[in-house]
């Protein structure tokens, strides 16, 4: 803190007062977990602010809050890369047991406790979606289609 560097000193007290303003509320101190969902949630918070940013053309407080992110992101868990998260994508819908688009809760249920602080939860739906999407398709195409009844129709 003592170095100068404003910019840490300030990310690093909002984040703690985010953490003390949910401690507060729940009337305990945090978990570990709750922590980690407190610091993804201040990522996410700059994230759609950098969005939003850039498409107002503020591309300096874009720059600002990507900084922000980086500091953050020191205290979270290594993110997943995409092969790690296709892998585990492909490993929950294999011990779930999901046939179609609507085991979907079913896949993300499982996965949350392994990608929590490590994963964008939209990222991790929309690879899970179309892993079960790829799946019925394969069903659906593997399945004898039955010729005759369409013949006398």
């Amino acid at each position: 803190m003592r170095s100068g560097d404003a910019l840490r000193r300030d990310v690093l007290r909002m984040a703690a007062n985010a953490a003390y303003t949910v401690e507060k509320k729940q009337h305990r101190p945090l978990t570990e977990d709750e922590l980690l969902a407190v610091l993804s949630r201040e990522v996410k918070t700059r994230r759609e602010s950098v969005e939003a940013y850039r498409g107002g053309g503020r591309e300096e407080l874009a720059a600002k809050e990507e900084a922000e992110i980086a500091i953050l992101a020191e205290y979270l868990p290594q993110a997943l890369t995409d092969a790690e998260l296709d892998a585990l994508v492909a490993e929950g819908v294999a011990a779930t047991g999901a046939a179609s688009a609507r085991d979907l809760g079913k896949v993300m249920g499982w996965l949350s406790t392994r990608t929590r602080g490590r994963a964008d939860g939209k990222v991790v739906s929309g690879k899970v979606a179309a892993a079960l999407a790829r799946s019925e398709l394969a069903a659906h195409d593997g399945g004898t289609h039955d010729t005759s009844r369409d013949a006398t129709r």
